[in-house]
């Protein structure tokens, strides 16, 4: 239980995908100008990390170690990715059409979000068991989503702001990201 309980705090807040990896930085500066939408982008993220895991897995352990090819290993976890993506897609269009307007090109971009790939990667590495590499995909994905909302929530606040024009816009966005990154990096002897 010890170990859940690290590995959940930690993908959240010691080793975050966006903070401290700068994983998944695209979608992450795309889609948070507003915090409806980057609520919606860190929900769909946080639904194919955590079934990535978890199909991931199961390839891995039941298909790719017993025939001896883990070399495949990258090639069949983006086809579970691109496959969990095109999922999300369709449900989206079907059941929220403002949400799937409004994440447009950067939805289909979850496919080639390293952050979803590094979270399949990274529990092969770590030698996560079915339980532990599931919570760390899940984890991984709601410390994206915590990182993504906070991060929009600032910039709709500076928005309505009086700032310089030199901050306006993406350089300011940048510099948001990086003092919440160094924030972030508050967290580190936690665990």
């Amino acid at each position: 239980m010890n170990e859940i309980l690290t590995i959940l705090i930690g993908s959240i807040f010691v080793n975050n995908f966006a903070m401290s990896r700068f994983y998944g930085i695209c979608p992450f500066l795309g889609v948070s100008k507003k915090l409806e939408t980057a609520f919606g982008m860190g929900m769909a993220v946080t639904f194919v990390m955590s079934m990535a895991s978890l199909v991931a897995y199961m390839i891995d352990t039941f298909l790719l170690v017993p025939l001896e090819l883990e070399y495949l290993q990258t090639i069949a976890f983006i086809l579970v990715i691109a496959v969990l993506v095109q999922i999300v897609e369709m449900v989206l269009k079907k059941m929220i059409p403002s949400l799937y307007q409004a994440l447009g090109v950067y939805l289909p971009l979850i496919t080639t979000n390293c952050a979803v790939l590094g979270v399949t990667q990274l529990n092969v590495t770590e030698g996560y068991n079915l339980i532990q590499s599931v919570v760390n995909g899940a984890a991984s994905a709601l410390g994206y989503t915590l990182a993504i909302c906070l991060f929009a929530g600032i910039r709709e606040r500076l928005a309505l702001g009086n700032l310089p024009k030199w901050m306006e816009g993406f350089t300011g966005a940048l510099i948001t990201a990086g003092l919440m990154a160094v924030a972030f990096n508050g967290f580190n002897g936690l665990i």
